[in-house]
Parts: structure tokens; sequence; C-alpha cells
């Protein structure tokens, strides 16, 4: 997503991210084939002039990524697009849309000199980190602006999990949890919310300080949920699954952008961002990570649990003004109404039968919607 920075796009432009599992249709294990599939795909049509495909940590995985965005139908037709691409890339492969292989397999690091680094800092922690998320990129006017809106969204970063779960199986086991990827993710130093900072060199001196203690790299790197964009002038949400079909990611992309929107217009009026435990807001995570929409969340505010339903409610609710302005009402309505009918991309994984079913199922529903019917 190449973007320039804008005050007039504060707030409209978007941008999603999607990594996918590479998968062996016999065994339904994952396989190290990155670099054959991406060759093939960069010999192909591209929906937008700045949409782009990448390889990841893992050989196993490709991220494709979108163009610049103004439009929900404009995110969807480049999802739908990139996942056809793939598809063709790999005919001897399937492709699937969960946050970590149902069934496991190889799991052969990148090759690269950033990659080799990373193997080798975080050792055991990434031997199969074969995960994949759905990251959405907001535009805003400037980096001060971004770690802004990231404090204001905090509270809401658990609700945006728990309508997003997509990983319930790991090396063909029933994990019990809703997304097993994040309780992967959560094994890194720093994952999680990130703290309430205030003001873009306030981040930068703790990043720094990261950096200095060892655990990260360098300063483009940190495991927050949500973040400044090291390289782009944009909120950066890294918190849902990777999507069973488009909607879900569609859904994600409309309630990201309609937060930071939320988030623009309490700064203009003058109100800071909420003052919440994060301790309270870790338990929030958790509890999406491990029951989705069908139990529990908690409330980021009183610390007490509710219905994750609710608080899904309550979140559209709370953005409804923001998806008025970008006219995107309907849609997130009609998303949001299909995935509490047809459950969570956790829950339809689940109701496959087992890790194997559940790869087939993805791997054919791939290029379509996520079936939230």
């Amino acid at each position: 997503m190449a973007v320039e920075e804008s005050e007039d796009s504060d707030g409209w432009f978007l941008g999603v991210e999607e990594e996918f599992l590479l998968v062996d249709p016999t065994t339904g294990r994952t396989v190290p084939a990155a670099e054959r599939v991406l060759g093939a795909a960069v010999q192909m049509s591209w929906a937008a002039p700045d949409a782009a495909m990448h390889p990841e940590l893992l050989a196993t995985q490709v991220e494709a990524a979108t163009g610049r965005c103004r439009s929900l139908d404009d995110v969807h037709g480049q999802l739908r697009h990139a996942r056809r691409t793939l598809t063709a890339a790999a005919p001897d492969l399937w492709l699937l849309g969960s946050g970590v292989a149902p069934q496991g397999g190889v799991s052969a690091v990148t090759v690269g000199d950033r990659f080799a680094r990373i193997a080798e800092r975080y050792s055991g922690v990434i031997a199969d980190y074969q995960t994949c998320g759905c990251h959405v990129h907001v535009e805003v006017r400037d980096r001060d602006t971004a770690v802004a809106v990231t404090d204001h969204v905090r509270p809401w970063l658990a609700t945006l999990l728990a309508v997003s779960v997509n990983s319930p199986w790991h090396n063909g086991s029933d994990t019990g949890y809703a997304s097993w990827r994040m309780v992967q993710q959560s094994r890194f130093p720093g994952a999680g919310v990130p703290p309430r900072l205030g003001t873009a060199a306030a981040h930068r001196t703790l990043v720094g300080r990261l950096v200095d203690a060892g655990v990260l790299l360098d300063d483009a790197m940190t495991f927050w949920l949500v973040r400044p964009s090291s390289r782009l002038p944009t909120v950066e949400f890294r918190v849902a699954d990777t999507a069973f079909g488009t909607d879900g990611a569609v859904l994600q992309a409309a309630l990201s952008r309609a937060l930071v929107r939320t988030a623009l217009a309490d700064l203009e009026r003058g109100r800071t961002a909420p003052e919440l435990s994060d301790q309270v807001l870790a338990a929030g995570v958790w509890s999406a990570a491990r029951y989705g929409l069908a139990g529990p969340g908690v409330d980021p505010h009183s610390g007490r649990q509710r219905p994750a339903v609710d608080l899904l409610t309550e979140l559209v609710d709370t953005v409804r003004h923001a998806l008025s302005e970008t006219g995107d009402v309907a849609t997130v309505d009609d998303l949001v109404r299909r995935v509490r009918v047809g459950g969570t991309g956790a829950a339809r994984q689940r109701a496959a039968g087992d890790a194997s079913s559940a790869v087939r199922r993805l791997a054919r529903d791939f290029c379509g919607e996520d079936g939230m019917s």
C-alpha cells in the first residue's frame, strides 16, 4: 500500500494485507513453496497498480496486499483478485485462509538476512509459527496523530479479534481456543495491546528501549496488535486472524477505518483516550482468543464479563456515525448479521468435524465469501 501523507486523506484511505498458507492437497499439511508460487503470481495480472505480493517469515506462507483503497467495494474486489491469482499460481497446491495450519507441516524459514536474524533471535518461538493475520492500514496525517489514534482504539481490539477468530485447530487437534494464532503470538516480547503513549516521541522512546534491551531487532519491529506503521503514514491494525473468505477481511477493514475516524473526531473535540487497565485489556484479548463471539468477553471499562456479541453491538453503535460518513452502514450491518448467524471462521472450521475436513472446507471456500449465511 504505497501512500503519500495528506491531510485530505486523514482516515479515508485504507489497505489490507492477508497472509495465507500453502498446503499439500494429499496430506493437508503445509509445504515450503512460497518462492515458486510468488514467482508465478507476479507474472499474472494485478487488480491495482500498487497491489503487491510478498514472502513471509516461513516459506509455507504468502502475503497479498491491496493497493490504496477508498471504498469497501475496491477492497473486496482486490482481495478476491489476489486470492484467485494465488490459486492460479499454485495449481498443485491448496491455499488456506486460516489463522494457523490446522494439520501442521514443514515450517522452513524463508531465505533472507532479516528472516535469518528473526529466526536466530526468537529461536524455538518461531519453530512452528505458521500463523496468518489480516492487517488493516488506515491513513492518517502524521505520526503524532497515528499514536493518538492508537491510544483511542485500544478498548476495541479484543472485539476486533472476537469477530475474526479463525484458528481453532493445531497439528490436527482442537486447541479449545477460537484463535490459537493469538496464543502463539503472545509468546513474543511486548505482544498484545500497546501501552497508552500519547505522542510519537514517547512511542519512539519506548520502542528504542525495547531495541536496546535486545528483545526487538530494530525500531521497525513491534508485536503490538495496533501500531503506527514503521513505513507508511498509517495506523496498522494487526489483531485479526486471516479471514476464512473475503467477507471477514472486508468487515475488519470497515470497522478499523470507522474506529480511526471516530478517534479523529474525538481528538478534534479535545477528548482524550480513556485510561484503562492494561491487564483488563489483556484479559479481553485472552477471552476473545478463547471464545470468539460464542462466549464471554471482557468489558474494557468495568473489567467484568459481558457477552462478546453485546460488545460487538456496542462497537458498531460507537462507530455508526463514521460508517455513515463512508457509506458503509448497510454493508457492516449485513456482515455483522451474517457472522452472528453463520458463525465465525473458527465456528465454521469446527463445524467441518475435524482438522482434515476443515482443511478441505478452507481450500474449497478460499476464493469465495466467508459463507456467513
